[in-house]
């Protein structure tokens, strides 16, 4: 059995790649602008090969992985931002990560990514009055199966943890006050501080 390999888009300094590393997955390839992240991934995960810009990448011509991380920029949904939502110049760059995964799906025949993971802020549930977490879980589900998959919106507010289960993938979210956690150097555990 092979270990899952990792591809981590808007990278930042090597959060996912080195996170995945410690649980065994392999790290291949990041997508970060930013130069002093890329110098910290360099020294700390030499392996990883950096791609640059997002928005020059196609999905179908970089190593396909097992799993695709992704951080996109939450400026323009936060609670301390302007709110402008998917739609602002920051938080629009989510559409470039579910583009660069479709273009892998059809590439790997569906094989690749198996699993997507979005990270982002709390306020990404009531930007928008709630709409954009919609369209973030509808767009998901798009990229994996078809462009038919319609997403309610809830009748109230988004709740802090949910799922979706489907015939042929499910997906599911939480929130984790990530503030608390920290990784002790026994790798194998978590604990809260």
């Amino acid at each position: 059995m092979r270990n899952l390999t990792l591809g981590s888009l808007f990278d930042g300094s090597g959060g996912f790649p080195l996170a995945g590393l410690l649980a065994g997955i392999v790290p291949v390839w990041s997508s970060e602008i930013e130069p002093f992240a890329i110098r910290v991934t360099e020294k700390r995960l030499p392996q990883v090969q950096h791609f640059g810009n997002i928005s020059g990448l196609h999905g179908a011509k970089l190593p396909p992985v097992d799993i695709i991380t992704f951080g996109s920029p939450c400026q323009d949904m936060s609670i301390a931002g302007k709110r402008t939502g998917l739609n602002g110049s920051r938080s629009s760059l989510f559409h470039e990560a579910i583009r660069f995964i479709r273009e892998m799906r059809c590439a790997s025949n569906g094989k690749y990514p198996r699993y997507i993971v979005w990270e982002n802020v709390p306020g990404a549930f009531s930007s928008n009055g709630g709409e954009d977490f919609r369209c973030v879980l509808e767009a998901i589900c798009c990229s994996v199966k078809d462009s038919s998959i319609s997403i309610p919106r809830p009748a109230g507010k988004w709740t802090k943890a949910g799922e979706i289960l489907a015939e042929s993938y499910s997906l599911a979210w939480r929130v984790l006050d990530a503030q608390y956690w920290v990784i002790p150097h026994d790798v194998g555990k978590c604990q809260r501080s």
